[in-house]
C-alpha cells in the first residue's frame, strides 16, 4: 500500500493535494478503519493478502475479496476515495452546508452524484448517545418551510396559526446543554404530551430547564428547575432565555434557505443531522471533524433507491 505522509492536511487545500493520490487515500481510510490492521467484512478473518493494481484485500479465511470501501457509505460507488475524501471534507467543515451543483462543480461530477454524495455523509454524520443531557438545558421548537409567497393561492387552509405554525410547516424540536451538545427531532406536532415526552427522553431529572412561554411546556417543573421567558415582553432574563438553541435555529436556517434552497420534508432530516454535526464537533480542527465522519462511516449503507423512496 501507499506510504502516506507524515504531515496531515490542515485545510481544504491540502487535503486535495494530500488524497489527490488514490492509493494514498485508500491506505487513508484503510488506517482509520481498521487501525490494527484490515478485517474481512464478510467474516471477520485477519489473514489476507493486498492485491495492489485493484486496490483489494483477498482473504484467506474466506477466499473473498473486499475492498476498503465494502459495508461503508461508498460502497457500490464508482467514484473513487480521491473524490469522497475532499468532499467529506467540505461538507463537514462547511458551516452553512455545501450545496450539490456547487460540490459537482469543484469535484467534475455531475450534480445527480454529487446530491446522493451529500446524502451518503449526512448518513455518517448521525451522531445517537443514551447519555443525556445535564446541567443548563434550553428547549425550543422551530417551524420550516411554508413560506407564505410559496403557498398555493387558492389554499384557503394554509393560514398562519400563531407562533410561526403553517399547515405545511415542519415541526422540529430541539434542545441544548450550555457548552456541551445539542439534540433535534422532527414532531408530529407540538403538544404538552410530545414536548413533554422528548425532553423526559433527552434530559437528565434535575436539570434546570429554560423554554419560552408556550404553555405545552408548562408542567414540566415536577421533574426539572423550569424557567420560562416570555418572548412577548423580553428574550433574557438573566440566565433564563433560549437564545442558544435560537442561534442553532438560525444556522439550520441559512443553510436551508442560502445554501440548499429547497428542500423535501422527508429529506429533512438528514440536514438537521448535519447541522447537529458540525455544532456538536465545533470545537475539533478541520481534520478532526473529518476523521470523525470517517470513523463513521463503516457500517453504513444509503442506496438511490432507498433515498428516493423507491425501497
Amino acid at each position: 500500500m501507499a506510504k502516506t505522509s507524515a504531515k496531515l492536511p490542515t485545510n481544504l487545500l491540502e487535503a486535495v493535494v494530500y488524497f489527490s493520490d488514490l492509493d494514498v487515500a485508500t491506505d487513508y481510510f484503510a488506517n482509520v478503519r481498521w487501525p490494527n490492521g484490515p478485517v474481512c467484512p464478510r467474516c471477520g478473518g485477519v489473514d489476507h493478502y493486498y492485491i495492489r493494481t485493484r486496490r483489494t484485500w483477498r482473504c484467506k479465511a474466506c477466499n473473498g475479496g473486499f475492498s476498503v470501501k465494502l459495508g461503508t457509505i461508498f460502497e457500490d460507488s464508482p467514484l473513487g476515495l480521491d473524490k469522497w475524501l475532499p468532499a467529506i471534507w467540505l461538507a463537514a467543515n462547511s458551516k452553512n452546508g455545501i450545496s450539490s451543483h456547487e460540490l459537482a462543480r469543484s469535484l467534475g461530477i455531475t450534480q445527480k452524484s454529487a446530491w446522493f454524495m451529500l446524502h451518503r455523509v449526512r448518513l455518517a454524520m448521525q451522531t445517537g448517545s443514551f447519555a443525556k443531557l445535564s446541567g443548563e438545558v434550553e428547549v425550543d421548537e422551530t417551524y420550516i418551510g411554508g413560506k407564505a409567497r410559496n403557498m398555493h393561492k387558492h389554499s384557503a387552509k394554509r393560514r398562519r396559526l400563531g407562533r410561526g405554525r403553517s399547515a405545511d410547516k415542519v415541526i422540529v424540536v430541539g434542545m441544548v446543554e450550555r457548552g456541551g451538545t445539542v439534540r433535534t427531532r422532527i414532531a408530529p406536532d407540538a403538544t404538552r404530551k410530545t414536548l413533554h415526552g422528548f425532553v423526559r427522553e433527552t434530559v437528565e431529572p434535575g436539570s434546570s430547564l429554560y423554554t419560552d412561554a408556550w404553555s405545552s411546556y408548562s408542567g414540566l417543573e415536577t421533574d426539572y428547575t423550569h424557567e420560562t421567558v416570555d418572548h412577548a415582553e423580553q428574550y433574557v432574563d438573566g440566565r433564563v432565555h433560549t437564545n442558544t438553541m435560537e442561534n442553532f435555529w438560525s444556522l439550520v436556517k441559512r443553510g436551508l434557505h442560502g445554501t440548499y434552497i429547497s428542500v423535501e420534508p422527508f429529506h429533512l432530516f438528514r440536514y438537521l443531522d448535519e447541522r447537529v454535526f458540525t455544532y456538536n464537533m465545533r470545537d475539533l480542527t478541520d481534520l478532526g471533524r473529518f476523521t470523525a465522519v470517517l470513523q463513521a462511516a463503516a457500517g453504513r449503507r444509503l442506496t438511490y433507491a432507498e433515498l428516493t423512496g423507491e425501497r
